[in-house]
């Protein structure tokens, strides 16, 4: 809150120049040339005229207009200026006065040049005739001082002080007159003043002498006393003055004037002239004069005269509205003001009085602020708490001022006030946290979705920006995965994703204001991928490879639902993507084999009999169970026999079949080309390389067969239907030219495959036997009711033995 920081006072004379210097209102009060400037200084003189003025760039105090000491105060002393220096960015406020002295600037003035007066001649000596008063604006030394009247020879001045302080001037007769002598006689009334240098002021008096009149009025009172309401109307009584004269006839009929009318009162009040009724004739006005004086002449018809005194108290109405005036304003105020801050200074006036004049200002309700009185009419609108600009961004702030009049009489003014933002709300996203997804494979730079951040903040301060911060996903930059737009928040994919290799990550977002400092808050976004269904199905047993060759051995004895195999097949999507189902699509003979739908399991459907062919081909189709599906197939290969020589037989001849039919395709791709391309050089080149292409391939044919190996997995029969318990170990050798083998029992091993290298020239040693299985025609052969692999090896040495060696595992 503010109070008044210093003040002082100073005397000067009317009528100085303009110009004129007053003071040095810088060093009197201990201010800076420089905090004058930037406090925008400047005098407050209400709503009187601008007589003084601040010269900033000095520091001091000129006359800014001529000060007529009697124009601006009258008769009151002291005369003095009541002004108020302001400073802002703080306000600080220095009180200032400013005395007024008075020259002698103003002789003493008759109303009237000529005074005339009829004097009857048998006046007795010591007869009293009522002088008009001298007027001088001047006070002090300077005002009206003495009167002098000449000649002297038959009247002589007194005057009399009045309980007002005023001098009353008479005129007495000293000799008596004689009419005969002298009819008319002519005097010189001088006014002086004791100022310097002095002045003075005439006025003629002219007497004419008349006829014997020998009593003369007499006044009931000498001072009658009466009150008047201020704005009293036009017509109202104030007084009634009488008189008597002993006389009779005309020398006793009284009549009434108003003597001694001072400027401004003649048109104030008149006098009945017959009855001595004192009236009002114009509009009196409390604040302009509070007390009249009216100067009553009693004259009779003999010129015989007396006067009195009527004395006029005005009383108060509560006729005048307190005015208000704003002495220094701020428009705007920061919302994080400390309560207590002066926003405004308010000078209120009332020129009433009394309780007329007492002023209280107060605002209205609810708001966070409060109205306080610093000095004798000063008031300063304040904070009183904290101020929210995000709660209310202006205040409408409606100041009435009241007086204690009867009725009351109230101004009002309205100031309007802006709160400023302070950067004192952080963004606020609309989530606690966020989750979103997104299908997987997407291109890079789709919009995933927007995370949105609100600031309660204005303009700059609320203006929102959005940082991915700095994490890591398994050793890898968020960066590399989502980028964030600094404006809209929406968060884009950097990359492609694959539910496969990433089914989630997290990371967060900061949202930062743009105020200084800048406020900022984080949240946590997680991104789920979701799958799709862009993986087929993947068998894992049979193992199919294109070099090799996979049966299943299933003996003539099977009984219905005896297990051949079981498709093992996986899918990496997940949910109803990797559900699988399998189903039988093409097979030598339908009737003899099914295939489990939920679990893959190869199963006869019938008794296995002797027409049944021993090569049996299955093609099984793996699918899930996505929009669209993904299906895989896999070739099984049956064998339907009860011995290894049948076995091999069969699928020996398929395996030249197929090497023969392989090689065939590739020359005939080869020759073609090649031809295509001899045909345009030239055609007897063409001949040439065909010819020799041909014998090239010939020999190929004769010379090259491929080896085709295979390893497939162990297989284990999970329902516990398997015919094999034990791990065996088979060898088996045959000639070139026969279809017979044999198979000697060797020992239990982990192996289930029977491998034949078709690419060797030589014969097959034995691994666990340094015997030749020739050597041993009557070992008994054993044979495997289950599954077998078989590879062949043959031998380019006519009549040569083979040896194949193969393990088998249930």
């Amino acid at each position: 809150f503010f109070s008044v920081h210093g003040q002082v006072s100073y005397s000067i004379p009317e009528e100085m120049t303009k110009g004129s210097f007053v003071g040095n209102i810088a060093q009197d009060l201990g201010l800076d040339i420089k905090r004058l400037k930037s406090g925008k200084a400047h005098i407050y003189t209400g709503d009187s005229a601008e007589y003084i003025e601040l010269n900033k760039e000095r520091g001091v105090l000129l006359i800014k207009e001529r000060i007529d000491r009697e124009a601006l105060c009258g008769e009151t002393t002291p005369c003095a200026l009541h002004h108020q220096i302001i400073l802002e960015n703080p306000l600080e406020f220095y009180s200032i006065t400013i005395e007024i002295t008075d020259i002698n600037d103003n002789s003493p003035g008759f109303k009237k040049n000529e005074m005339k007066f009829e004097i009857i001649e048998s006046s007795q000596p010591g007869a009293r005739f009522v002088l008009d008063r001298a007027v001088d604006n001047d006070v002090g030394v300077n005002d009206l001082q003495s009167y002098t009247l000449k000649p002297t020879d038959n009247f002589i001045l007194k005057s009399h002080i009045l309980p007002d302080g005023s001098k009353n001037v008479e005129m007495v007769l000293q000799t008596p007159l004689d009419r005969e002598k002298q009819e008319q006689i002519s005097l010189i009334l001088t006014a002086v003043d004791g100022g310097e240098p002095q002045l003075s002021g005439t006025m003629r008096i002219i007497i004419t002498v008349l006829d014997a009149n020998d009593n003369a009025p007499v006044c009931s009172q000498a001072v009658y006393k009466a009150s008047v309401t201020e704005n009293a109307p036009k017509g109202t009584i104030v007084a009634t003055v009488s008189a008597t004269d002993a006389d009779q006839d005309s020398y006793g009929k009284v009549t009434y004037s108003i003597s001694n009318i001072v400027e401004g009162e003649a048109e104030l009040f008149e006098v009945n002239n017959d009855d001595g009724v004192v009236s009002l004739l114009g509009n009196i006005d409390y604040e302009r004069m509070k007390k009249y004086q009216i100067d009553i002449q009693a004259r009779d018809a003999g010129g015989l005269i007396d006067s009195c005194k009527v004395i006029v108290d005005v009383s108060d109405l509560n006729d005048n509205k307190p005015i208000i005036n704003i002495m220094s304003k701020t428009n705007a105020i920061l919302e994080d003001a400390v309560s207590g801050t002066v926003v405004t200074i308010i000078n209120v006036q009332d020129s009433d009085s009394g309780a007329n004049g007492k002023v209280e200002c107060s605002i209205n309700e609810n708001i966070p602020f409060t109205i306080k009185s610093t000095s004798n009419h000063f008031y300063g609108l304040v904070t009183d708490s904290d101020l929210d600009r995000e709660r209310a961004s202006e205040y409408n702030i409606s100041v009435m001022c009241s007086d204690e009049g009867v009725p009351s009489l109230s101004s009002s003014v309205t100031l309007t006030l802006q709160i400023s933002d302070v950067n004192d709300n952080a963004p606020v996203f609309e989530m606690s946290s966020y989750e979103a997804y997104i299908i997987e494979n997407n291109t890079p730079g789709l919009s995933i979705f927007t995370v949105k951040a609100r600031d309660a903040d204005w303009n700059q301060n609320a203006r929102v920006s959005y940082i991915l911060e700095d994490s890591s996903v398994n050793g890898v930059p968020v960066s590399s995965y989502v980028s964030v737009s600094a404006d809209s928040g929406v968060i884009h994919a950097v990359r492609t994703f694959d539910y496969e290799h990433k089914k989630d990550f997290k990371f967060r977002v900061k949202a930062q204001d743009g105020g200084s400092p800048p406020l900022s808050s984080n949240v946590t976004v997680k991104i789920m991928i979701q799958d799709q269904n862009d993986n087929a199905p993947q068998v894992l047993y049979p193992v199919q490879t294109s070099s090799s060759l996979v049966a299943e051995m299933v003996p003539r004895s099977a009984d219905v639902g005896y297990l051949v195999t079981k498709v093992v097949a996986v899918d990496v999507d997940s949910g109803q993507n990797a559900w699988l189902s399998y189903k039988l699509q093409k097979a030598t003979d339908r009737a003899l084999f099914e295939v489990g739908l939920q679990n893959g399991e190869i199963r006869t459907i019938r008794q296995v009999n002797d027409k049944d062919s021993v090569k049996q081909r299955l093609t099984v189709v793996v699918e899930d169970n996505g929009q669209p599906s993904r299906s895989a197939t896999v070739n099984v290969n049956v064998a339907v026999a009860d011995s290894f020589p049948e076995v091999l037989s069969e699928f020996t001849d398929f395996t030249h079949d197929k090497e023969y039919n392989d090689n065939l395709t590739f020359y005939l791709v080869l020759a073609l080309a090649v031809v295509s391309f001899m045909f345009i050089t030239c055609l007897m080149v063409i001949i040439s390389v065909k010819i020799y292409r041909w014998r090239q391939s010939r020999i190929l044919y004769h010379s090259n067969l491929p080896v085709i190996p295979y390893y497939p997995p162990r297989y284990a029969d999970t329902l516990g239907t398997g015919t094999l318990q034990h791990v065996y170990n088979y060898e088996v050798c045959r000639t070139t030219d026969s279809r017979k083998s044999d198979c000697q029992f060797a020992r239990p091993c982990s192996q289930n495959v029977l491998i034949m290298d078709p690419s060797s020239t030589g014969t097959m040693q034995r691994i666990q036997s340094e015997q030749n299985i020739l050597d041993e025609p009557d070992s008994p052969i054993e044979y495997l009711p289950h599954h077998l692999c078989i590879l062949e090896r043959e031998s380019s040495t006519q009549g040569a033995q083979s040896g194949l060696q193969g393990t088998l595992t249930p």
